[in-house]
């Protein structure tokens, strides 16, 4: 059974999710990305640009089968023909199709009311469907750092 996890009150979701990419692709892990095509072409700009001292190797699932089979990030709209994804990264509003394929699926959730409100659906949905669920609160462990300084 896919292992979920949710990472909710993500003050900068697009910005967070570089940072988990980057953090995926340097432990090795085969990575699909997917949500509404607007968010993955921006995501695909800040990707880009990140960092100027690393590249994280990504490809829209558009791109030629052979440049997707040997890129270890791909943004998909649908999560058609990604062969050898170990984990998958929900940044859309809907549960995606398939994501049982994969071992893991971690669902991105910010803090605009209708994001949350939409996360809480999949969790419902997932839950329903018999999954153990990881919950990471970025809300408390911004309030544990604040408090710390």
């Amino acid at each position: 059974m896919t292992d979920i996890a949710f990472h909710v009150h993500v003050p900068e979701k697009l910005a967070y999710s570089c940072r988990l990419l980057r953090k995926m692709h340097l432990s090795g892990a085969a990575v699909a990305v997917t949500a509404e095509p607007d968010v993955l072409a921006e995501l695909d700009a800040l990707l880009w640009n990140f960092s100027t001292t690393e590249f994280i190797p990504h490809c829209l699932a558009t791109a030629s089968p052979e440049t997707v089979a040997v890129t270890p990030i791909v943004l998909a709209s649908h999560l058609v023909h990604l062969p050898g994804r170990t984990v998958l990264l929900n940044l859309g509003q809907s549960i995606p199709e398939e994501f049982e394929k994969f071992e893991r699926l971690i669902e991105v959730v910010s803090q605009t009311p209708e994001d949350l409100q939409a996360g809480r659906g999949r969790w419902k949905e997932y839950a329903g469907r018999g999954h153990d669920l990881k919950r990471h609160d970025l809300a408390s462990w911004s309030a544990e750092v604040v408090g710390t300084q």
